[in-house]
């Protein structure tokens, strides 16, 4: 490091900390101020430490530019995934997919079949996005057709939407994560099958109980009818309009790259509007920017289909731009440095390694906007006190799905958090406590730590365990 620059302090890292809590707090929930002006004001709170450590300004340009790129494919996905459900709406895709469901889905188990609906599509696709803004969508206007709380819905399909971006082998914060961690692909995956299973199982029961306890008899069916008779009024309905979302879900099934396959399924929705919906040809093409517009008449139809488009994601991109922003500062001034360093004095056992890796990867999330900030911090902030204690670098990579990963959809200003309100069309500290699945990886993950349940050791563990025994021995 340059003489002239040092680290922050520990008390000037907590002041970085503290203050940005209290700008959230102020500007959104005090003042009602968006929260992009939030953390564009904490960008030059930041900068103000960073001037005192001995950075200039260009320098710390440099780490605001360097968090942005390094978050830019969401940013892509984001304006793809905008563009497909515009265009999927005008094109009839969705609305057929809601009126098929509501046609043979009972409203009982509808909570646990969109659980599980979201957590296949994740799966099969490998993405958080384009499973809500996919099968999501077509779940909340269910789920809103048959009287359900649309936050408790949008709970069921994130928390499903995250069992594949945590699982998928074709999700890349799965590959990702196993690559941080050093940790082959295949055993990263199984090593997580300890904690998704308790978690998806319990999930899928309590969703299975809630779906009993909100069901409210014969209202849902009437509703449920209502809005299929007006969607048959307004669009063409039948089966060959789910042809583009199965190719879709093949075709990122089959590994094929997302954000090309995402544009491609937007350009099949403009086809379908022009040739099934009687859409012209160049309102169909601008469904892709502006999205879906229709004046049924019905608030409920016109609330639930009148979304999508490119346009529809600006704001939540300039929100991600400046939380990327907000992320590359901090590692720029080395603000996570610290707290990498003051983790790696306490974290002395099992449960502690577990919960610091949690914390760290949660603090991604926070500070950076972003999961693929939180896996980076979750990883390589911890990974020196699992090799110091012999915990097999497995657990590092599960611990790191668990505090990285599923937190995205908890913070506002994460890319999954914005992304998941915009797309749902729910804030997230309204859909927030319903993440069982999410809350509950994270609550396992903590069990298995402070009680030592499978925490593997590498040779060198055993050697010594080993050795301790011989001697007590003799």
């Amino acid at each position: 490091m340059d003489a002239k620059k040092r680290l922050p302090t520990l008390l000037e890292v907590l002041f970085v900390l503290v203050s940005f809590i209290v700008i959230m707090f102020l500007f959104v929930v005090q003042f009602g101020i968006s929260i992009q002006l939030a953390l564009l004001t904490s960008w030059f709170m930041i900068m103000l430490v960073g001037l005192r450590i001995g950075y200039s300004y260009s320098e710390m340009q440099d780490g605001i530019l360097k968090g942005i790129y390094d978050g830019l494919e969401a940013v892509l996905i984001l304006i793809s995934v905008g563009a497909l459900i515009g265009t999927w709406i005008a094109g009839g895709i969705v609305p057929s997919i809601i009126y098929y469901g509501l046609s043979i889905i009972d409203p009982t188990i509808f909570l646990l079949a969109a659980f599980i609906i979201c957590a296949v599509t994740s799966l099969a696709t490998g993405t958080s996005f384009g499973s809500a803004g996919t099968a999501g969508i077509a779940m909340m206007g269910i789920g809103a057709s048959f009287g359900f709380p649309v936050a408790l819905v949008a709970g069921a399909v994130i928390s499903g939407c995250y069992v594949g971006d945590k699982l998928s082998p074709l999700s890349d914060t799965t590959v990702m994560t196993a690559s941080l961690s050093k940790v082959n692909l295949i055993e990263h995956i199984k090593s997580m099958l300890f904690v998704s299973t308790p978690a998806f199982v319990i999930s899928g029961l309590l969703f299975l109980a809630a779906g009993f306890v909100f069901h409210q008899g014969d209202g849902d069916l009437s509703r449920a009818e209502a809005t299929m008779t007006s969607l048959s009024e307004y669009f063409n309905i039948g089966w060959h309009m789910l042809i583009p979302a199965a190719l879709v879900i093949l075709l990122l099934a089959l590994k094929k790259p997302s954000i090309p396959v995402i544009l491609f399924g937007a350009l099949l929705g403009t086809v379908w509007a022009y040739l099934f919906q009687d859409v012209a040809l160049l309102d169909a093409v601008n469904s892709l920017y502006s999205g879906n517009n229709i004046e049924s008449g019905v608030p409920f139809i016109d609330n639930l289909l009148n979304r999508g488009g490119i346009e529809f994601m600006l704001s939540v991109i300039v929100l991600i731009l400046f939380a990327l922003g907000v992320g590359g500062l901090m590692e720029k001034i080395g603000i996570l440095r610290v707290i990498c360093e003051t983790m790696l004095s306490w974290a002395n056992n099992a449960g502690k390694i577990t919960l610091s890796t949690l914390m760290s990867g949660f603090f991604g999330n926070f500070f950076g906007g972003a999961a693929y900030v939180s896996i980076i911090t979750a990883s390589k902030i911890t990974e020196e006190n699992y090799d110091r204690l012999n915990i097999d670098r497995r657990v590092l990579s599960r611990n790191t799905e668990a505090g990285g990963t599923v937190t995205t959809p908890m913070v506002p200003w994460s890319d999954g958090g914005v992304f998941m309100a915009a797309t749902l069309g729910v804030s997230t500290l309204t859909y927030l406590p319903f993440l069982w699945f999410n809350f509950l990886v994270v609550a396992i993950s903590i069990i298995y730590g402070f009680t030592n349940k499978f925490i593997w050791y590498t040779k060198a563990e055993n050697d010594s365990t080993a050795n301790q025994k011989e001697a007590i021995n003799s």
